[in-house]
């Protein structure tokens, strides 16, 4: 079985260990994306790209110098990031490769990964999958590898392109993947992120996010003389999380709909603590999710007077769209890459966010581009070979009509 240039980084990228940390001090929350990135250093090197470094909170920041006369050219940029989720496994990934044809796909370890719309476009493709007993980590290695797949191109074809700032980010999966990136230092005036799933969906929506921390102090005692003097502090939290509305969970909702999704809990008698993401595409309707937690907290409150009930609300990106529509040029030029790479391009919201949620809010628009991968934060979590390739085109093409210098290839549609 043959492997493309691409998929050779993937597979490399894939198998070393670079999941985050949530709740962490520091940036990078885990040590282990260091190795990722002093590998990405040594290989953006070795492709002429001689001022690429890696800074102390595991930032790799590179140019790849234009090869045309820059007047009027923008600089843009290419980021993704080095961390993968910790919500499953990713130490010891095993990709595994197959010629996918028809059906399900029984993993090694008897998990499946059933057939879906997304699944069914993929027949005849080399697929990437886990052996079941981790995460595959597309989410976002995907991403770098269609990005030194695409500058590796450039540079060997000397195709037109303008300077590109490469940047890879830790700890995106922890929603720290900006609280260190040096807008001044990277210099670009629009940037992509090579976040997303299959091609053709481009983001230029996301959600507006924010955390909630509901914190309960109850009383202890022991329980065989409790009555009329404890206040059990997980009945409370657990009564709190009870009446959050089904209808408004992530597993219940969809598109453009908001949710309240509590995804921590931890506690004993004399305290308990529930953690929570809110999302919402409209201000308005984040307004009704805060209002809606104090109606809850209200209640509960009534019904256990004596209990300490405290919350509180951080906001932690915003929906990127209203600035993005706003650099026209940015989105046509993104559009009409995908076109010539053989796509036909659609923008869809995202249901999560992005680095470029936050870079876009700081003042460098950043819309996000499709890498082939699917399922991701699961050990069902697999790649289309093909699909990356096609971003990798879609990159090449980027940078060409950003150039100003525009050629026709084979893939022009």
């Amino acid at each position: 079985m043959s492997h493309t240039a691409a998929l050779e980084r993937f597979l490399r990228y894939a198998r070393v260990e670079t999941a985050s940390k949530p709740d962490g001090d520091e940036v990078p929350s885990t040590k282990c994306q260091f190795d990722l990135a002093e590998l990405l250093v040594e290989e953006l090197k070795a492709l002429g790209l001689q001022d690429a470094e890696v800074d102390g909170h595991c930032y790799v920041m590179a140019t790849l110098p234009a090869n045309i006369d820059k007047n009027e050219v923008p600089t843009i940029g290419w980021i993704a990031h080095l961390d993968t989720s910790p919500d499953v496994s990713g130490k010891n990934v095993n990709p595994q490769v197959i010629n996918y044809t028809t059906g399900p796909i029984e993993l090694p370890n008897g998990l499946v990964i059933e057939e879906d719309d997304a699944l069914r476009q993929c027949q005849g493709h080399q697929i990437v999958t886990t052996d079941g007993t981790t995460l595959l980590g597309a989410d976002d290695k995907a991403g770098i590898a269609a990005m030194m797949t695409a500058i590796e191109r450039l540079i060997a074809e000397n195709i037109p392109h303008g300077d590109i700032r490469i940047c890879f980010t830790p700890d995106e999966e922890v929603g720290n993947g900006t609280k260190f990136f040096n807008l001044e230092k990277f210099g670009a005036k629009y940037a992509f992120t090579i976040d997303g799933e299959l091609p053709g969906e481009l983001n230029q929506e996301t959600f507006t996010a924010k955390s909630a921390t509901l914190k309960v102090t109850g009383r202890e005692i022991h329980p065989g003389t409790a009555k009329g003097v404890m206040i059990n502090a997980v009945r409370v939290a657990s009564e709190f999380v009870a009446r959050t509305p089904k209808y408004q969970a992530p597993e219940t909702t969809e598109h453009y709909q908001p949710y309240i999704h509590p995804y921590s809990f931890e506690g004993h008698v004399g305290e308990a603590v529930v953690r929570m993401l809110l999302r919402s595409f409209h201000d308005d309707e984040m307004r009704k999710l805060e209002n809606r937690l104090a109606e809850i907290i209200h209640d509960v409150q009534k019904q256990f007077p004596e209990a300490k009930i405290e919350i509180s609300i951080v906001e932690q990106y915003r929906n990127m769209y209203e600035k993005l529509t706003n650099c026209p040029e940015l989105l046509s030029k993104l559009e009409e890459a995908a076109r010539r790479s053989g796509i036909i391009p659609y923008w869809k919201p995202i249901r999560g966010g992005t680095d470029g949620s936050r870079l876009t809010e700081m003042g460098l628009p950043t819309p996000n581009i499709y890498t082939g991968g699917h399922n991701f934060h699961s050990r069902t979590e697999w790649l289309s070979v093909p699909h990356l390739e096609k971003t990798v085109e879609t990159l090449v093409q980027l940078a060409q009509l950003f150039s100003k210098q525009e050629t026709t290839t084979e893939n022009e549609v």
